[in-house]
């Protein structure tokens, strides 16, 4: 394991112990690979956590992710060693591999549903990279978001997956949790209205408390810690070491 650091070009792959347990190389302010790390531990399954810096890739990473991308999660007790990567790709396939836990409903149209909105998801996260790499204005986000305080509404549930988190709840908190990056980077041009978000303001209040988001839980502070260096040219991967 790289023991919280972030191995880096010209870093020596990591010699692991060959005891065929899971290993995902992540990057600990990444939310895609957060997504993996949450149902890691909604399932309690154990793992090898290798974390990479981004901005300097090791040159061994492309021998466990072709596309040098994280999260990637490498099945070293499976034949080959397969890894596999994309965030949602990783997250299904952990939900089927560890049933206990399950997080997808098992009722084929309430799965599909699900697997929709999290499509819909994608004009959060687009709306969110242009704030935060182009200094777009808020207002795409906010838009897009209302599409899912209406349909937290509509299930009249307290998470999007019924009684407790499911599915799409874990897929979608990295970007409610790295909201407060935004208030640092727009400054007075930010509002999450609660008046307008009155069940997703609630929701994120439960997710804070939730034991798997507490397990990978990156503070305001330090999120924020981190766009500043990443924006002054000079991402500090090492925060939280």
């Amino acid at each position: 394991m790289s023991g919280g650091k972030h191995l880096a070009k010209g870093s020596t792959k990591p010699i692991l112990p060959d005891d065929g347990v899971l290993r995902i190389y992540s990057m600990r302010f990444c939310p895609y690979a957060q997504r993996a790390h949450l149902v890691l531990s909604v399932k309690q399954v154990p793992h090898h956590s290798i974390y990479i810096n981004l901005t300097e890739k090791p040159e061994w990473l492309v021998e466990v992710s072709p596309l040098t991308k994280v999260p990637a999660l490498e099945l070293v007790s499976e034949p080959g060693q397969p890894t596999l990567i994309e965030s949602l790709i990783i997250a299904e396939y952990l939900d089927e591999k560890y049933p206990q836990n399950p997080l997808l409903p098992k009722d084929p149209l309430r799965r599909a549903l699900d697997k929709i909105l999290i499509e819909r998801f994608g004009a959060v996260t687009g709306a969110y990279a242009k704030i935060v790499f182009s200094d777009a204005g808020t207002d795409d986000l906010w838009q897009a978001l209302d599409i899912f305080e209406a349909e937290l509404a509509k299930r009249g549930t307290q998470y999007f997956g019924g009684d407790k988190p499911g599915f799409v709840d874990y897929m979608i908190w990295p970007w409610f949790e790295r909201l407060p990056v935004l208030k640092f980077l727009v400054k007075e041009n930010y509002d999450l209205d609660e008046k307008r978000f009155v069940k997703l303001s609630k929701w994120i209040a439960l997710l804070i408390d939730d034991a798997a988001v507490k397990s990978f839980y990156v503070t305001p502070e330090q999120h924020i810690e981190f766009w500043r260096t990443r924006k002054a040219g000079k991402a500090n991967y090492d925060l939280l070491a």
